[in-house]
């Protein structure tokens, strides 16, 4: 993995920001935000954002860099500043997190969001260098069998060239009024053409709702916290206790945060205190 560097200035935390492109192992180049100095913290999204349209975990990033940390915010692939093409997988979207995380210094805590969570899960037990997993509202709460299904379908209309069919069905059980929203909006072609880079979040959801009904998870042997709001959406509450118990390390809390994100500050004093413990 190779990876260059240039300073883009210096937020309001006084923690300067270095953004750089780190290649993976499968030749994708991977464009990151760095900050802080200290133990490694890694932010891994979830199904569609990218660091320009997520301010709040630049936010949570700058706080927690502030607190004695090094952290990272990257661009999955195919999204911002990573463009990439082809079939992206899960295997490639490992590779991306390997890279950064050699780039925020191994071994790193993981930040997931939402079905960042399962790709985070899944780099830990696939045995990347991972110290610990904080898990933000972990989209759980349904059957194996049920999330292979939908997850299959995704992948079926997207190699068939149905984007916005496949973006519909990745948000078949989200608040309809996120995806009215989004079919309303200028940016819906490009919003629909952004599903090529969600193959991994569906194949990594099917893979942790599987692990974590067969006592897969069991293997993950270092700290989970597994998080949601004070208001939250049903199902993610129970599905943050069964992480919490399906580890050997496990523990579930609420955090101030709505509409399935954190509130930055007080997210970033509960990451400090869970990567620096």
């Amino acid at each position: 993995m190779a990876h260059d560097t240039s300073p883009t200035g210096t937020p309001s935390t006084t923690t300067a920001t270095t953004t750089g492109t780190a290649t993976t192992a499968r030749g994708d180049r991977v464009t990151y935000d760095l900050r802080g100095s200290g133990p490694a913290l890694v932010f891994v999204a979830g199904a569609g954002p990218f660091r320009a349209t997520d301010p709040v975990t630049t936010e949570t990033a700058e706080r927690a860099a502030a607190l004695g940390l090094t952290t990272v915010v990257f661009d999955r692939l195919g999204r911002g500043d990573s463009p990439a093409d082809g079939r992206l997988d899960l295997d490639r979207e490992l590779a991306a997190v390997a890279a950064v995380i050699e780039v925020a210094g191994a071994p790193a805590v993981l930040c997931g969001h939402s079905s960042g969570c399962a790709i985070s899960l899944r780099a830990a037990a696939r045995g990347l260098p991972v110290a610990g997993l904080a898990l933000w509202e972990a989209p759980l709460e349904t059957s194996a069998d049920e999330t292979a299904a939908w997850a299959a379908e995704i992948e079926r209309r997207t190699d068939a060239g149905d984007l916005e069919g496949a973006t519909e069905h990745f948000m078949k059980d989200m608040p309809p009024e996120w995806l009215a929203g989004a079919k309303s909006s200028p940016d819906w072609p490009a919003i629909a053409a952004s599903v090529v880079s969600q193959r991994a979040d569906a194949q990594a959801l099917a893979w942790a709702t599987r692990a974590l009904e067969d006592g897969g998870l069991r293997g993950i042997d270092v700290p989970l916290l597994a998080m949601t709001g004070v208001q939250t959406f049903p199902g993610m509450p129970e599905a943050a206790q069964h992480l919490a118990v399906a580890v050997p390390d496990g523990t579930a809390e609420t955090l101030p945060g709505a509409g399935h994100t954190w509130d930055p500050e007080s997210m970033a004093t509960r990451l400090a205190r869970f990567v620096l413990r």
